[in-house]
């Protein structure tokens, strides 16, 4: 409650700065927007912004994107536009769950089903509650959602040695999972023994029987080049994980709305074009990984949805989730 409280308090200072001077000294002027991002350029999140964001809004604002986190490090972006340090920046559920522990169930296996899913979701108005309580206690206005990519199971036994179509195929299967509680406990939902192993033991682990299996998404699997250690991929599509992007309030406010419009347009325009591109990345990938050997297919998605959803309901995960959102969420989907 302290932290709020003097958050709201540097907000309330940071707001009223701002406000006086994020709009235009004369028309010459422009607002401006700098973005702290983590990664890098070439990232299509990146390319995304670049490309379709930053000419749309190029008539009224300076778009000035930081990305290798050069101008804050990643988890304080939040912070810095808070304290009116900073106007933009590409924030995840992770990050806003440690504002708002409610934030949680959108880090949850199976909670978004599909990148459509995703954009469904957030603009649906069960995401109101959420947004205006990050609006109004942490100043900071998500304007869109940006699709990352799914996580599948990539396994180094083949096929017809062990085909997975629910979480009863998973049991005893040592799977490499990252070390912190959540992402174990998710492995031990999806029926797996979940290991913990730094991402960069995972080859050689494959390679020699050290873990039966890893899970990553499609882009990760190739770039790693696990192909190479494994026999099957099950598109298991557990976590279909996300961004945000995040616009300072104090900015939006001090916008006219025809100029708040266009960047709600833009934010949307650049969230879609990242998003098409990555699934298209991870549909070529399919057709690569099958060439090189690896069979590729889909179990019973919705026997692993119940079952993870029904673990995560019965722990500690979902003490703080809203009664009844989870269900809304669910009924969006496919």
């Amino acid at each position: 409650m302290t932290a709020i409280i003097t958050r709201r308090t540097l907000l309330s200072a940071a707001a009223a700065a701002l406000a006086a001077g994020a709009m235009p000294a004369s028309a010459q002027d422009k607002i401006r927007l700098r973005l702290s991002a983590v990664q890098s350029e070439t990232d299509q999140r990146s390319i995304a912004m670049l490309e379709k964001f930053a000419p749309m809004v190029a008539d009224f604002a300076s778009f000035e994107p930081h990305w290798n986190g050069s101008l804050f490090q990643q988890g304080t972006e939040l912070e810095a536009i808070a304290s009116g340090d900073l106007e933009m920046s590409i924030t995840s559920a992770q990050e806003l769950a440690t504002f708002f522990p409610e934030f949680s169930i959108f880090t949850a296996g199976y909670v978004h089903q599909s990148a459509e899913h995703q954009v469904k979701v957030f603009n649906d108005p069960l995401m109101d509650a959420f947004k205006k309580k990050v609006e109004d206690e942490l100043g900071v206005k998500l304007l869109s959602v940006m699709y990352l990519g799914r996580r599948q199971v990539n396994l180094r036994m083949p096929k017809s040695e062990r085909t997975v179509m629910t979480p009863a195929d998973l049991a005893g299967v040592n799977l490499r999972m990252p070390g912190t509680d959540a992402w174990q406990f998710l492995g031990r939902a999806l029926g797996a023994n979940p290991t913990p192993m730094a991402f960069t033991e995972v080859y050689t682990a494959l390679q020699t029987g050290a873990v039966d299996g890893q899970d990553n998404p499609l882009p990760t699997v190739v770039d790693a080049k696990f192909y190479e250690v494994t026999k099957q991929i099950v598109l298991t599509s557990h976590l279909v994980d996300l961004n945000y992007i995040a616009l300072s309030k104090a900015a939006w406010d001090a916008m006219t709305p025809e100029q708040q419009a266009k960047v709600q347009e833009a934010a949307d325009a650049a969230a879609d074009f990242g998003r098409q591109n990555q699934l298209q990345k991870e549909g070529q990938l399919v057709s690569f990984l099958e060439e090189q050997g690896l069979d590729v297919y889909e179990p019973d998605v919705a026997a692993f949805r119940d079952h993870v959803q029904k673990a995560y309901l019965e722990s500690d995960f979902a003490k703080d989730w809203p009664a009844g959102v989870l269900e809304q969420i669910n009924a969006l989907g496919g």
